[in-house]
């Protein structure tokens, strides 16, 4: 049976929870790893939002964002992005500390994963929620992904350097970076030096 007769019989909210009941008992990562990137999958379409909270299926991406295998960390963070475009799912992530967590990876080896978490940084800014996004380590980060060959992170870099952060916090990260952010490579250790992928404080 494939996944869309599974959904079509079962009904939404009803498919959803047995992904969410299937996560929690199998002990397989490879089955883990594939419900966690269907439940992602469903995070792109906004009719599954209110089902997706009620589940907690938010907690359950935000909780994989510190696993030590790199794809659940990728597919949650995927999710995030895509259910933090809705305001009531914004504010519950940065009310449950979202920002320190996904900032966390942009130090991530895997390049979706540092793609999602800058979107994911983007998404999750607010005028409340600036100082914690804006950090000098964040900019020095961002600084570093702005001389990225691969085109999209430093696409994205450089977005968020322009649009949310000012000319004297860039400068002032800037002066931090000067001396070492030349030749860095894509996207390991981009943000190891200076402390770069510790919590903003």
């Amino acid at each position: 049976m494939s996944q869309n007769q599974k959904e079509v019989g079962l009904g939404r909210l009803e498919y959803l929870q047995a992904l969410v009941t299937e996560f929690q008992v199998t002990e397989s990562s490879d089955a883990k790893e594939q419900v966690l990137a269907n439940l992602a999958n469903f995070a792109y379409d906004p009719q599954n939002y209110e089902y997706l909270r009620q589940l907690r299926v938010l907690d359950l991406f935000l909780d994989m964002l510190t696993e030590d295998n790199e794809n659940l960390v990728e597919f949650a963070l995927g999710g995030l992005c895509n259910l933090c475009l809705d305001k009531i799912n914004k504010d519950y992530i940065l009310e449950a500390g979202g920002v320190s967590a996904v900032v966390n990876c942009l130090a991530s080896a895997n390049e979706e994963t540092v793609l999602s978490a800058v979107t994911t940084l983007m998404y999750l800014f607010t005028p409340q929620s600036r100082q914690d996004i804006t950090t000098l380590p964040v900019i020095e980060c961002m600084l570093r992904f702005s001389l990225s060959n691969n085109r999209r992170l430093k696409n994205l870099a450089t977005i968020f350097l322009e649009d949310y952060c000012s000319p004297f916090q860039v400068e002032q990260a800037r002066s931090l970076t000067r001396h070492s952010a030349v030749g860095i490579p894509l996207p390991k250790d981009e943000c190891s030096p200076g402390g770069s992928q510790r919590d903003p404080p």
